[in-house]
Formats: structure tokens, C-alpha cells, sequence
């Protein structure tokens, strides 16, 4: 079953519709990687990046500067986007607990799962997401993936975007 599968459509498309301030840990400021062109086009669809990585701390990404770490943040943050490698996850969640209070959602990238740090973010009321990218959902739901000859399950002439 895709892993898409496990999460209902509905509460993907509320997770992309309100969690607009999104923490990207483990970002990087070289444009041929994943984490690169994920940011810059969740950028372009509106959503407020914080770029979080110790090697790029203090430089700006598509004019965000970049975080050494999720307490130097002092916005509101929705959403923290992990990517990073699975073993890390519960630093980065226990991280998150402890710094951002208005945090609504962890989600890991395509690869990164960790089912503890997932049952004790839920426990602290959090949404999870293991193992999705938002870029590709948030494509899937408009129809975007489909004009690349992906077949996303959706008649374009019935999508719903993000309600």
C-alpha cells in the first residue's frame, strides 16, 4: 500500500491547509538536493519557511535566514519538516516540544520514520506525518503531479485543493 495511503486525504490537505509556518531542519543551501527544492517550492505556494541547519547557520536561504537550531526561533511554528536521518528524530521532536508552543505537526520526509518519537509527539497532541513529502502532496492535491504524467488518483475537474 502507498504510504500516502495511510494517512486519509483529509487530514493531509487540513495538515497543508494550517500549518502555514513550517521549521525545515536539516535543510540545505545546495540547490541540487531534496530539502532545496522542497523549500523553495513550498516558498512559492506561500507556506513561511525557517531553514534549520548548524552548517549553514547565520546565511540566508531565498531570504530566510537559517537556524542553527529550533530555539533560536521566535516566530510561531506549525509544522516541523524533518530531514534528516531516522535515528534523529526523537532529538529533533523532544527539541520541538520544548521550544515551539504552538507547534501543530511533525512531518518526516520520504525515508525518515521513527515510530516512538511518532507515538510520544501524538501524545503531546501532535499531528504526524512519517515518510511523505508536503511538496508532493500539496502537488498531488492541485493536480500539479498529474501534468507530469503521475497518476494521482484525482479527476482534475473535481479537485479540491486544500479544503
Amino acid at each position: 500500500m502507498a504510504q500516502s495511503k495511510l494517512y486519509s486525504d483529509k487530514f493531509l490537505r487540513h495538515i497543508l491547509a494550517t500549518n502555514q509556518k513550517i521549521a525545515s531542519i536539516g535543510v540545505s543551501l545546495n540547490p541540487i538536493r531534496p530539502s532545496y527544492y522542497v523549500v523553495r517550492y513550498l516558498i512559492l505556494q506561500g507556506f513561511t519557511i525557517f531553514p534549520v541547519n548548524p552548517l549553514y547557520a547565520g546565511k540566508f536561504l531565498f531570504g530566510r535566514k537559517v537556524y542553527a537550531n529550533l530555539s533560536e526561533i521566535e516566530e510561531p511554528v506549525d509544522m516541523v519538516q524533518i530531514f534528516r536521518k531516522s535515528e534523529v528524530v526523537p532529538e529533533i521532536l523532544e527539541s520541538a516540544i520544548q521550544n515551539l508552543h504552538d507547534l501543530k505537526t511533525i512531518w518526516m520526509q520520504i525515508g525518515v520514520m521513527h515510530e516512538e518519537a511518532a507515538a510520544k509527539a501524538r501524545k503531546h497532541g501532535l499531528n504526524v506525518v512519517q515518510n511523505l513529502c508536503p511538496k508532493m502532496e500539496y502537488q498531488r492535491f492541485t493536480g500539479e503531479l498529474g501534468k507530469y504524467g503521475v497518476n494521482t488518483g484525482f479527476i482534475s475537474s473535481r479537485l479540491q485543493i486544500l479544503q
